[in-house]
């Protein structure tokens, strides 16, 4: 694994989407539920512990995921709001999750291509 990055244009430039053929969803748990063996992530709220399951397995909109694949740093400033700057201005829902190596994006099925071709056009930006 390699250094992780911390510079805004250099995670901008190496951020490489890729799109997983897998679709997901959100759901909350109900009191006293166990976290599902095929959750990918999971987050306790007030509300209840949300975990993103299977799309089969979820509530609400279908979702594609989306992994930048640099290997960001955790004090990195700037991926976030550019990438969800980037998406909003297309028009492109998007939720953020952090995870330790790397950022991943989730975006309506329905939006998965364009979302990937902003990302591209992002990252051929911050490369020249």
């Amino acid at each position: 694994m390699s250094a992780p990055v911390s510079d805004r244009a250099a995670m901008l430039a190496g951020m490489a989407p890729v799109l997983n053929p897998r679709r997901f969803a959100y759901r909350t748990l109900g009191v006293g539920e166990a976290v599902p063996g095929d959750a990918i992530s999971w987050f306790r709220e007030a509300e209840g512990v949300s975990v993103i399951v299977p799309a089969g397995d979820g509530e609400g909109p279908v979702l594609c995921w989306i992994t930048l694949t640099v290997h960001s740093a955790l004090d990195g400033v700037g991926l976030t709001a550019a990438v969800s700057g980037a998406l909003a201005d297309a028009g492109i829902a998007c939720n953020m999750v952090a995870a330790h190596h790397h950022d991943h994006l989730f975006v309506p099925e329905a939006d998965a291509q364009a979302a990937m071709a902003v990302l591209k056009a992002l990252q051929a930006a911050a490369q020249s």
